[in-house]
């Protein structure tokens, strides 16, 4: 009796030919990235480079990013004093550095550089501070003649969300 399998198989495949086939490696895709091949990709730096690590990532669709929040960071100094939150802002553009990585991956994207052009339905849900682990996913929504992009980012902190929104980006020049 044979199996579905075996009757879909062509009769001509020797056995040799049959083993080439079926043991063949995949392509693996790459689904994480180190702070250094972040860096690889995104041209940000200190104090600007706000994303620690990728712990997830979908080519050509969506990217899950880390930033351990750090009462060592610049902006606490300042914002506010005795009572330190990250700046909404800031948490933004974390989100959008993963969503650079989802980006620049893009084929023929390489090389590029993605900027904003435009924040919408941004929403702060609860404050972020030093000692917090912000896990942002950041998802590709629409991709425009090759230059611009709609994704939408959400932001947790111990699965509580913490921001919310849509950023759409055009590549420049």
């Amino acid at each position: 009796m044979s199996t579905l399998t075996d009757v879909n198989k062509p009769n001509n495949l020797n056995s040799a030919e049959e083993q080439t086939e079926t043991t063949q490696p995949e392509q693996s895709v790459k689904t994480t990235f180190t702070v250094e091949e972040i860096h690889q990709l995104l041209p940000h730096r200190y104090p600007f480079a706000l994303v620690d690590r990728i712990i997830d990532y979908i080519p050509g669709e969506k990217a899950v990013g880390i930033k351990n929040i750090s009462f060592n960071e610049p902006q606490f100094q300042g914002h506010i004093p005795g009572h330190p939150i990250m700046p909404g802002v800031l948490i933004v553009e974390a989100m959008a550095q993963v969503g650079g990585i989802v980006l620049i991956q893009l084929p023929g994207m390489a090389g590029g550089f993605f900027m904003f052009a435009g924040i919408d339905k941004f929403r702060f849900r609860r404050p972020v501070v030093p000692g917090d682990r912000l896990v942002m996913t950041v998802e590709l929504l629409r991709f425009k003649s090759g230059r611009f992009a709609k994704m939408q980012g959400r932001a947790e902190v111990d699965g509580e969300l913490a921001a919310e929104g849509e950023m759409l980006f055009s590549l420049a020049d």
